[in-house]
């Protein structure tokens, strides 16, 4: 009698002209024959080519089962073993004597007993290759470099066998089971499935197409509605795959429907065949909180308001990424609570369209005084906000405002509704490409795509452009059944980052992605060239673009960059891109490849957040001692009572932090050669913290985004009430926001401020306000108060620093007036105009910087809380320097962080003809005006917590 094999599909390539019928194999002795299980008969399992007696595999019968020793089902839990190319699997183990093997079960069958790994349909015998990994492997997968290789046979039909859930398993030479354990699959799909056609939703005039790239699916369904949600499908269309790709046809009557697609593939995190239902990763429109998936044409004459078309031409002229500055803005911020935005259009897109609400009346103060772009945080469809605004709850505001200002009911009230109210920063999220539904009028059908348009028309309109936050570092759900989960539902393991044991990596906080993978990489290319030309939006700012790798980031500047107004209705080239550069996690040291962190990104031209002037101006860092201070709030000078260490150990921090921000104000160039408070000629990358890291980095000014402040961590004005000492008045603190700001602002490189830096804004001393609400997050435009005092701020994040907290909410001199609101206004905006009346303060380039920036105040003997920078230009007709500007030959910037007037002379800087810039010289800050140049002696004198600006105008 012969057994026959039952074969569910083919696992090894078959020849073109073998017949597609079950076949007998006589030919292999029934107690080594493979055991393959299936309810049906559907595809051969072998090739007919003689080569296949030769393959190396091991078949068990019953009287020899696989015996296990410590082993249980849960070793399949973990995929610790590697399917690195078609034909190499890399596994941690030590083979010496014994053998591994890899299984195979099309219905995800295999369990381990203790009689070993059942319900397998196919067995194959690995062999180790001691050569080791190839050099494309460990560039791909740094972090196994050291794995062992073990060969597949290479007539092995991967491309089906992916399909399938697999193990492999290491036994000894008495044939016991050591070890089992599940595979990761993204080195063997990208070798085979890689692919650049079209994905997503198309349209012609007679048809709608899909197409989706899912390889390891075994089928895959559009079910297609007419409504966004409830009611039975108008029908399920099965698609076909090519290659990894399905595909499908429909009517033209299906745009304006919506479709979800339902996958049917083998789930690593449930070790079983599961029915997926999930948006298309490619969706373009949805339906409320995602439900559905809505057939819309983005090219449609009627999602265009208009003057669409034309909007390209339209955009404010940026001759150079250095004549950048930033505002950071959150979409609900900006209205939610301005009274002067009808009602039905506060906190969404349209309140941007207004045309003299107070937060457009202060954009287009921001705007003329020298703004360029405004950052939105996050845009995209995200979780944790219901679009459906009749769902939200609202603490009345009324209860809160009675509340005394250090009182913890208020934020009792507002965390019990936290995730359910309209508020969250957006960094969770869900789908890329569509825009919120909760910032809408309608989050049904194409209305978020129509206002999102007219959102970025009216701000360019105001004269601004565009930039939003993209968060492609980590997704909010996973798995196959969360209604958030979308890419881990299409291709299970392969879009979200996955551990030595096969797990996710949740480093950037929950479910990291991976952009070392093909398609991940691809999708976020993708994504941002949809927005970039569907949207016209003019920048991207990265978060936690250290995660992301430094291919994946340059292949991005470089696709956007090629985009023309003629082709594609935009100008790539006007299209800048930055992002948080830190480097930690499993990415660190480029542990999974060069990652986008600050020392790799440099040189390619892409931004890069300088956390160093940031620390050394306000002190310590956002996860250090709450009281540490820094060059703008008090080290030394002003002290708080914290223990910095002894007076000489104060002077030292205070000159480093010095140090630290004049590279800071020359761009954070790596190259940039400076006296440092030793009075060693020193490069930006030789002068060093963070535990012997340099502090600066960057190869060329417009790698450098200089910030004080940003959503992240308490606001400018509060963490300066925080580190200052309690005694000190609120003119001081408010002119130390003030003082900061107008540091950053006349900084080489690019200029980022945090939405209400120059109102003194506040949060009430919240550290992290993503999930605080409207309260804790009020922007006030009216400038009649800048929210401080509104209560303790939410307890999970703030608690431990309650007790610094309390005192200081209670006490009513910390808390602004609107004169000293309305002062921060003017004195900001008059600091974007100074930067603005000089093309000296937007160098553009290191070597210009490098020839024309000095610091003055410099070596061991220099003024403690004193900086002294120069700007030199040339002449016209005179060799040396170009002349950049026709009205200013030498400027002359002083910055004082001392609490009293200072003066400093300095033999180089005698004999000019400097004076007070003519914009400060007509301020209404009458402090300002008391600063003074005496030419004779070379001496500046600036009074306390003063930015003074000295310029030499031209001879007429």
């Amino acid at each position: 009698m012969v057994d026959v094999l039952r074969v569910p599909f083919p696992v090894l390539q078959s020849s073109p002209s073998l017949s597609l019928k079950p076949r007998l194999c006589p030919l292999i002795p029934p107690s080594r024959r493979l055991h393959l299980k299936s309810n049906s008969l559907l595809f051969p399992l072998f090739s007919s080519s003689p080569s296949f007696f030769k393959l190396p595999l091991r078949c068990s019968s019953p009287s020899m089962p696989l015996q296990l020793s410590s082993l249980s089902q849960d070793s399949l839990l973990y995929s610790r073993a590697y399917w690195v190319t078609k034909t190499i699997i890399a596994w941690n183990v030590d083979v010496v004597e014994g053998s591994c093997y890899l299984y195979a079960s099309k219905v995800a069958a295999l369990s381990v007993t203790d009689n070993g790994i059942q319900g397998h349909d196919l067995e194959i015998k690995l062999e180790e290759d001691r050569s080791g990994l190839p050099p494309n492997v460990i560039e791909k997968f740094p972090h196994i470099r050291d794995y062992r290789a073990f060969k597949l046979p290479p007539v092995l039909d991967a491309k089906n066998l992916v399909k399938c859930q697999l193990a492999v398993a290491e036994f000894n030479s008495q044939g016991k089971c050591r070890n089992a354990t599940g595979l990761q699959l993204p080195g063997v799909l990208d070798e085979l499935f890689s692919y650049d056609g079209p994905l997503g939703a198309f349209y012609s005039a007679e048809a709608v197409s899909l197409c989706l790239w899912a390889p390891t699916a075994q089928a895959v369904y559009a079910h297609i509605y007419k409504d966004p949600v409830g009611g039975s499908p108008l029908e399920i269309i099965p698609l076909e795959e090519t290659n990894g790709v399905w595909s499908t046809k429909g009517p033209k009557s299906w745009e304006g429907c919506y479709y979800m697609y339902e996958v049917s593939v083998y789930h690593p995190s449930t070790l079983h065949i599961e029915k997926c239902y999930a948006n298309d990763p490619y969706a373009r429109g949805l339906s409320a909180d995602g439900k559905r998936t809505l057939f819309v044409n983005l090219h449609a004459d009627d999602l265009k308001p208009e003057g669409w078309d034309e909007l390209a031409d339209m955009k404010p002229d940026i001759l150079s990424f250095s004549d950048i500055s930033i505002y950071e803005l959150h979409i609900r911020d900006f209205s939610a609570n301005d009274d002067t935005v009808n009602a039905d259009f506060r906190g969404g897109y349209m309140a941007f369209t207004l045309k003299d609400s107070a937060g457009v009346l202060h954009l287009k103060k921001l705007s003329k005084a020298g703004i360029t772009h405004v950052h939105l945080l996050p845009t995209f469809q995200f979780a944790a906000v219901d679009d459906e605004k009749e769902n939200w709850k609202y603490v009345d505001s009324k209860i809160l405002e009675k509340l005394p200002p250090d009182s913890a009911e208020q934020q009792e009230k507002i965390t019990a509704i936290q995730d359910d109210d309209a508020y969250n920063w957006g960094y969770n999220p869900v789908l890329w490409g569509v825009p919120k539904g909760s910032y809408s009028s309608d989050p049904n059908g194409p209305c978020r795509i129509v206002e999102f348009r007219k959102m970025i028309q009216a701000l360019t309109h105001i004269g601004l452009r565009v930039v939003l936050d993209v968060v492609y570092n980590h997704l909010h759900a996973n798995g196959p059944f969360d209604k958030d989960s979308v890419l881990d539902k299409i291709v299970p393991g392969y879009y979200l980052r996955r551990n030595t044991d096969g797990f996710i990596e949740n480093s950037t906080c929950v479910n990291n992605t991976a952009s070392e993978h093909y398609m991940v990489e691809r999708l976020i290319i993708d994504d941002l060239l949809s927005w970039a030309i569907n949207y016209k939006v003019d920048g991207f700012r990265f978060d936690l673009m250290g995660h992301i790798m430094k291919r994946t980031m340059v292949k991005a500047k470089d696709a956007l960059c090629s985009l023309t107004k003629e082709r594609d209705g935009v100008d790539g080239s006007r299209i800048y891109i930055y992002g948080e550069g830190w480097d930690f996690g499993e990415v660190a040291k480029n542990g999974r490849g060069i990652n986008a962190a600050q020392f790799n990104i440099c040189g390619t031209g892409i931004g890069s957040f300088n956390d160093r002037i940031r620390d050394a101006m306000l002190g310590g860092s956002p996860f250090g001692p709450p009281l540490q201070q820094g060059f703008v709030t008090g080290l030394l000078l002003e002290p708080n009572g914290h223990d910095h260490g002894t007076k000489d150990v104060e002077k030292a921090m205070l000159a480093s932090a010095k140090d630290h921000i004049q590279v800071g104000l020359a761009a954070n160039l790596r190259g940039f050669v400076l006296t440092d408070f030793e009075g060693k000629e020193r490069k930006g990358s030789e002068v060093l913290c963070y535990g012997e890291t340099p502090v600066g980095y960057a190869f060329c000014p417009t790698e450098t985004v200089n910030y004080v402040s940003a959503h992240d961590n308490e606001t400018l004005f509060d963490i300066i009430s925080l580190k200052t000492p309690v005694g000190i008045s609120v003119e001081d603190r408010c002119r130390m926001n003030h003082f900061a700001t107008s540091i950053i602002a006349l900084t080489q490189g690019i200029p980022f401020f945090h939405a209400g830096d120059e109102m003194l804004r506040s949060k009430s001393l919240d550290r992290d306000s993503y999930n605080s609400g409207d309260w804790f997050n009020r922007l006030d435009f009216t400038y009649n108060s800048n929210n401080w005092g509104v209560g303790l701020p939410p307890k999970q994040k703030n608690e431990n620093s309650w007790p610094l907290i309390q005192p200081r909410l209670a006490d009513p001199s910390f808390k602004p007036q609107r004169s000293h609101i309305l002062a921060a206004v003017e004195n900001f905006t008059d600091v974007l105009c100074i930067r603005y009346s000089s093309p000296l303060f937007r160098l553009r380039t290191a070597n210009a910087i490098q020839e024309r920036v000095r610091f003055h105040n410099t070596g061991p003997s220099w003024v403690p809380g004193f900086i002294v920078m120069s700007i030199e230009d040339g002449n016209e007709g005179i060799p040396g320097l170009s002349q950049l500007d026709p009205i200013f030959s030498y400027v002359v910037v002083v910055f004082n962080a001392c609490p009293t007037e200072e003066s400093f002379s300095s033999p180089t800087l005698r004999g000019r003809t400097l004076q007070l810039h003519p914009i400060q010289v007509t301020s209404t800050d009458e402090t300002v005006r008391k600063s003074s140049y005496e030419a004779s002696t070379g001496c500046f004198t600036v009074p306390a917590r003063t930015t003074s600006v000295f310029v030499e105008p031209r001879k007429i």
